[in-house]
């Protein structure tokens, strides 16, 4: 995972957050944020809220989200 990846994914872990929130919490470039919590959802990592808002998206950890971020917290 990339480090801006373990970044975002961090940033959720308990969290609900929207993009520009994340983007606040982890330095990362809002276009970047996006960009990644879309690569994430692909993969059954998070889990949009409220896929019917343009403005204001809420973003969280889905169950194997939560699980892969235990393992990464295990191997630290």
């Amino acid at each position: 995972m990339s480090k801006n990846r373990e970044k975002i994914f961090k940033a959720l872990d308990g969290e609900t957050l929207k993009p520009t929130d994340i983007s606040k919490k982890t330095n990362i470039h809002s276009n970047n944020v996006s960009r990644i919590l879309s690569q994430l959802r692909e993969k059954n990592l998070v889990r949009l809220l409220n896929p019917e808002t343009k403005r204001g998206r809420l973003y969280e950890l889905t169950d194997y989200g939560k699980e892969i971020l235990n393992l990464m917290k295990s191997q630290n």
